[in-house]
């Protein structure tokens, strides 16, 4: 089921694709506005908020990667990447520059679906026990595990959809090693191997926001032969 009425913005400049999608994910139940390229795109947001992006790469102009890379720079906003490149290093790119996941064209639009699904829908609160922390430490950072947010001090630290849930799962586990096929599974993606390499890019990606020095991570640790382990102070 999807939330109700989530608005989603659709950006491709193939005006053909553009409308079969909106007309499908409108018949899901969503609120859809359809942009031709990233600078209607822009227009769009200067205006509106949306609860996702399902995004093309490939358009003229400024790339779907550009411009995932300009948003990250100031919204939280998940975003979904349609590509028609088959490459795993042209996915991880889009991967690094901050999209949440990834759909290879052509595809079914059940797939699209289970995908935005997937991404919207809100991991369950952790109910804290009596006697387990209701923030975690880590360093210079805090971690507010009913929030699910992480702070510098007075600066609320900027998560994307698919980092602040990889926290509330390895927050809900502290000190237990969670494999890349659970994390993926967790996080509502189909289990194949591509996928759990996708997860070691956002892996990459929250150790930046969290670690003194990502190559050496102190909190969000691996596991060697069994995945990885948040290990708060």
């Amino acid at each position: 089921m999807t939330e109700p009425e989530a608005h989603l913005l659709i950006v491709d400049d193939d005006e053909r694709i553009r409308g079969l999608l909106q007309k499908f994910l409108m018949r899901q139940g969503f609120l859809v506005s359809a942009a031709r390229d990233a600078a209607h795109a822009r227009r769009l947001l200067a205006g509106l908020d949306f609860d996702l992006i399902v995004l093309d790469v490939m358009m003229p102009g400024e790339t779907g990667v550009e411009l995932t890379r300009s948003l990250r720079e100031t919204r939280d906003v998940p975003i979904l990447l349609l590509t028609a490149k088959s490459e795993t290093g042209d996915r991880i790119e889009g991967l690094e520059a901050g999209a949440d996941d990834y759909l290879t064209k052509p595809f079914e639009p059940k797939e699209l679906l289970l995908r935005i699904n997937a991404i919207l829908r809100r991991v369950p609160q952790v109910e804290p026990s009596e006697v387990g922390p209701k923030v975690l430490s880590m360093g210079q950072l805090r971690y507010d595990v009913e929030r699910g947010e992480i702070w510098a001090g007075e600066e609320l630290v900027r998560l994307t959809a698919t980092e602040a849930q990889l926290m509330r799962i390895f927050a809900s586990q502290t000190g237990e090693a969670l494999s890349r096929a659970d994390l993926v599974e967790r996080l509502g993606r189909g289990g194949d191997r591509a996928q759990e390499r996708a997860v070691d890019v956002q892996i990459t990606r929250l150790r930046r926001k969290i670690e003194a020095d990502p190559k050496q991570p102190r909190y969000l640790q691996t596991v060697r032969g069994a995945g990885y382990m948040l290990a708060p102070d």
